[in-house]
């Protein structure tokens, strides 16, 4: 369980990384943003719940 949260929080950290690579301009930067911080948290949360 611990290496699958991990997992998650890594590939999380990479794909923000990522987006902020991306010649788009703020506000779509912040929408992805919190896109994935969503996904990540509700990700997160499944494997607590387990």
């Amino acid at each position: 369980m611990i290496v699958s949260v991990l997992i998650t929080f890594l590939v999380v950290i990479l794909i923000l990384y990522l987006i902020n690579m991306l010649p788009l301009d703020g506000r779509a930067k912040q929408i992805a943003r919190v896109v994935v911080i969503i996904l990540g948290v509700i990700s997160l949360l499944r494997y607590i719940a387990y």
